[in-house]
């Protein structure tokens, strides 16, 4: 043998698997294209003078959490010399973060894996801030987004998934969020609609017809952004490309069908008819609840969690009524209900020989191995991560408000107004008022004139034109 050639040290990431690494990056894209999905999501739920504004508060998530996790929130969630509770400034501004073994995988180096978490770091707060939808402005709303990445997100996620975690020492299991992504946002937007307050007119006697979606197509469309995504959320948090993965495929996609399905029935139970919103409500439902039991349980566990998260987050939809907050788009009852059944539910249904499909995991279990202190293992995990998101979001909530210049809430003519014109300058729909001429022998038609003109309902008299109606061509036909 070559005496140089022996001492040629090997190139960066050729003990990786190439095929693990192109997985993961490709689950990184998934995962990216979920947070447009629910800016649509949130956008087809709100009024149309706030769509623009919901999808903006979700991209610009995307990139603020994209600058945080740059310059820290990496090395506070993933540092290898972190503490229980939060990790160091070592990997601050991507230091040393290249081609090691990552911490949450030796098959998969520190870049890949720190890009893959980027995107789950940047969805939390894009769902936790659907809470303040219609209502809440948008600079205190950024600043707040990278305030709680850092002391809220990062703390949980660490002690969730980094080993050094006081959780993941204690043995609790969660695949891929539920108490991180799922549980933080949903109790973080509790704190945030708690603290702005309800919206004008909300709990009326018009709350019917004046707070109903105005675009069903962009919820469907959100939804199967999500759905479409959740594969790479839950298939990648293997971080490898094995049967696991496709355990973890096979699951989510039966919980969100079972979902889906059970809420459309409770639905049609009261109203009789078949609610495309209650389809999507119950598919991301399905999807929240199956997210920390991803890796753990086989297809049968999958229709239980399905179906009970559908019925869960179906009763807590309607604790806003009862306890009088105004959750606009229903983030705490679907992801805050729905990530903490589904952390109790891992706890029963979680399998040894499913999360050995990898060919490298050993689990104890759960109830169906035995493992009776699972579920303990779950509420604790669970509870901590709640009471945690809850009450810090509160206080940087509470603090903000009080800080001049950093009111979290618009002025009452703002939020009648909409936050599209008022907040971005922009709206996303357009009035178009044609003059036609029509020629009385042939009745063929001719445009004259053509004004583009934004939607405002207040610029129409009572009645004329509801704040939902958007897209509407009126043309004013004279014969000749």
């Amino acid at each position: 043998m070559d005496p140089e050639a022996a001492e040629t040290p090997a190139p960066y990431a050729s003990e990786f698997n190439a095929g693990d690494i192109a997985w993961i990056l490709t689950c990184t894209a998934l995962v990216w294209l979920m947070i447009p999905g629910i800016g649509y999501f949130y956008s087809g739920m709100a009024r149309s003078k706030n769509a623009l504004s919901l999808i903006m508060c979700c991209v610009l998530s995307l990139v603020v959490v994209t600058c945080q996790w740059f310059i820290w929130g990496f090395s506070l969630t993933f540092s290898k010399g972190a503490s229980v509770f939060i990790g160091n400034l070592d990997n601050a501004f991507l230091r040393n973060v290249l081609g090691d073994p990552s911490i949450g995988s030796s098959s998969v180096p520190d870049l890949v894996f720190c890009i893959y978490q980027c995107m789950f770091a940047a969805l939390t707060p894009a769902l936790a801030i659907g809470s303040a939808a219609e209502r809440g402005r948008l600079l205190p709303m950024i600043i707040f987004i990278f305030i709680w990445s850092t002391i809220v997100y990062d703390p949980i996620a660490c002690w969730t998934w980094n080993p050094n975690g006081w959780s993941a020492k204690l043995g609790a299991l969660d695949f891929a969020g539920g108490t991180p992504v799922h549980i933080s946002s949903g109790f973080a937007s509790l704190a945030y609609a708690l603290v702005l307050g309800r919206r004008q007119g909300q709990g009326g006697t018009n709350q019917v017809n004046e707070f109903k979606p105005h675009n069903m197509s962009n919820v469907i469309l959100g939804t199967t952004f999500l759905w479409f995504g959740w594969f790479g959320f839950n298939g990648g948090s293997g971080l490898a490309g094995n049967l696991r993965a496709c355990m973890a495929f096979v699951v989510t996609n039966l919980a969100a069908a079972v979902g889906a399905i059970t809420w459309m029935c409770i639905d049609y139970r009261v109203e009789r008819k078949f609610s495309a919103l209650g389809f999507c409500s119950g598919a991301i439902a399905g999807l929240v609840a199956i997210t920390p039991a991803a890796g753990f349980v086989g297809p049968g566990p999958a229709v239980a969690i399905g179906f009970i998260g559908a019925v869960a987050c179906n009763m807590a939809v309607y604790l806003k009524h009862w306890l009088k907050y105004d959750d606009a788009l229903d983030v705490f009852a679907l992801h805050g209900v729905g990530g903490y059944v589904g952390s109790i539910l891992t706890g029963i249904f979680a399998e040894s020989y499913i999360a050995g499909l990898d060919g490298a995991t050993e689990i104890a279990g759960g109830w169906m191995n035995h493992h009776w202190v699972q579920i303990g293992y779950q509420f604790a995990d669970a509870t901590a991560g709640a009471a945690w998101s809850f009450c810090i979001t509160y206080l940087i909530l509470f603090i903000m408000d009080h800080i001049p210049g950093l009111s979290l809430r618009v002025d009452p003519e703002t939020e009648i107004l909409g936050l599209d014109a008022a907040e971005i300058g922009e709206v996303a729909y357009y009035h178009v008022d044609k003059i036609v001429t029509v020629d009385p022998m042939t009745g063929a038609q001719q445009i004259v004139k053509e004004e583009v003109k934004e939607v405002h309902p207040q610029d129409y008299p009572q009645g004329a034109i509801s704040d939902d109606q958007i897209g509407i061509t009126s043309e004013k036909e004279h014969s000749h």
